[in-house]
Parts: structure tokens; sequence; C-alpha cells
């Protein structure tokens, strides 16, 4: 019998190396997530320790559902992140084919290419926030200096740019993990299918739209899951840029949360709202795996 512990045929030693990060993952993960779907069920508020005990079963569920304002915070997560997912998969694409190009200093290119996505959140949001200031920001003083306005714009004011301000921080942060997965898919390309179709008389575009891009599918797919698991529960660049204002015209879901949880003091209905917030993750997740599934299948039928 070998040193390992075994019990009859069983080798118990992976299971014993595994339980301290058994453990951990318990503590981290699954106690936090089993606390707040009790409070989800409860009236529990946070200036009210004891509603922590009065069980409600699925009212705040009911109530969110018969919510304006949570509908609305949900459409507009939907469709922020449905615009920030297509201009950064439109962006990174370009980005990548156009470095791939390049012979010359095409590693400092991919370093350069990588520095966005190493600002916080956070950070990046005061930076945003300091640009499209409307009295000392960087951009009113270029347009003003340059004679395109003669006023002051105000993007973190008025809704639809304020929106537009929020999206623009947030492709700039985040187009970089497009770019890097699309050019590894690049580099994974074989050669063999473009030199065919150019001796078959095939021009950049044809090449370019029947065997590069359905190559580069599924490595857009992983990117886009990746991403939409981060931009379905934005928060830090919304908060620091506009608190959901003006009057409430960029609200996301989780910023929403955020103020029924600590300044409406409802702890139990802002749970219920985060879970649901957790299926609208789920399903763009399991969108994107069907997507992936289907590319691969298309590129093997190809093959």
């Amino acid at each position: 019998m070998s040193r390992a512990f075994q019990t009859g045929r069983v080798n118990w030693t992976p299971v014993l190396l595994l339980l301290p990060a058994i453990g951990v993952m318990m503590f981290v993960v699954a106690l936090p997530l089993v606390f707040s779907l009790y409070t989800s069920l409860t009236s529990y508020r946070l200036t009210r320790p004891e509603t922590i005990w009065d069980f409600v079963w699925f009212r705040n569920y009911e109530r969110l559902f018969g919510n304006r304002d949570f509908w609305v915070a949900f459409g507009r997560t939907i469709l922020f992140l449905t615009i920030a997912l297509n201009v950064q998969l439109i962006l990174g694409l370009g980005i990548a084919l156009l470095i791939n190009k390049i012979t010359w200093g095409q590693r400092t290119l991919r370093t350069i290419m990588m520095f966005p996505m190493m600002f916080s959140p956070i950070l990046v949001g005061f930076q945003f926030k300091f640009i499209f200031n409307d009295n000392i920001g960087i951009l009113n003083n270029a347009l003003q200096s340059l004679g395109w306005t003669d006023r002051a714009i105000p993007w973190l004011v008025d809704g639809k740019l304020a929106m537009f301000s929020i999206i623009f921080a947030e492709v700039w942060m985040s187009t970089s993990v497009f770019a890097i997965l699309l050019l590894a898919g690049l580099f994974a390309m074989p050669r063999d299918p473009l030199e065919a179709a150019k001796v078959d008389g095939c021009n950049a575009w044809q090449v370019f739209r029947h065997i590069t891009l359905p190559f580069l599918m599924p490595f857009a797919f992983i990117a886009m899951t990746i991403r939409s698991l981060d931009i379905a529960r934005a928060y830090d660049i919304v908060k620091v840029m506009t608190d959901g204002g003006p009057a409430g015209r960029t609200e996301l879901l989780w910023t929403m949360i955020a103020r029924t949880a600590y300044q409406d003091a409802r702890m139990g209905q802002a749970n219920a709202a985060a879970y649901l917030s957790t299926i609208l993750s789920i399903a763009f997740t399991y969108y994107f795996y069907l997507k992936l599934v289907e590319s691969r299948r298309y590129m093997g039928g190809v093959q």
C-alpha cells in the first residue's frame, strides 16, 4: 500500500489537501450567498436589526416586479451592457488587426495596449470625471480653445451626455481585453486557409469575412463572456462620475441596489434585487456560451 492515506481502495489524500481551500471557499463565498439569500426573503432594514427575523417570503421580489424604477434601471443596464460590449468588440477587433500588421515595435504596442486595463475602475471614474467636468474639464477647455463651441457642454449633467460619458470611460478601460484576446486568435490562426483563399482569387474583404472573422469569433465570445459579467455589475465608474444622476438617468442596477441598501436601509429588498441582477449576468453568460459553442461547431464544419 502506498504512503497516501487510504481507506480500502479510496485515496483520501487529495480530499484532505483540498479541505483548507474548500473551507475558505465555504466561508468567503457560500456563507455570504446563503445569508444574502435569506435576508432577501425578510424585511431586513439596517436601522431595525430585529427585522432580520421578519420572514416575508417573496414579498421583496413581488415589490421589485411592480417597481417602475427597478425596471428602468434593469433596461438601462441591458442597454449599457449591449452598447459597451459591441463598441469594445469593434474597436478591439480593429486594434488587433492593425497591430497584427505591424512588424516593428509590436511587443511595445502590446504592452502599451494593456495599460488601460491595469487601472482600477474607481481611478478611471475620477479621471474621466475630471475630463468631462463642464467647468474645469480638459475636454470642454480643448473644444472651446479650438473654437468648436462657445459654451461649456454639460457632459455629466445632461442625462444622455452623462450616459455617453460613462460608456466612453468603460470602453476606454476595457477595449484592451478584446484586443488582447483577438490578437491571440490572430497569432493562432493557420496560414494555409489564407494562402488557399488568395490562390483562389479572394479579395481582402472576402478573406476577412469568410476565414478570419469566423476563426476569431470564439475568442470574441470568450471576451464577451468575461466582460459581460463585469459590465452587468458596473458600479464604481457610475458612482464616481455621476452617482446615478442627473435625476437617476444614469442609475444602473448596482447603483440602485447600493442606494436601496445603504441610503434607504432596505437591505432585504436590495439583496432581492442583487439576486435578480445575478440572474441577468448568468443569462448573458449562458447566451455567449451558446454562441461560443455554435462558432466552434461552425469552424469544425468548415474544416
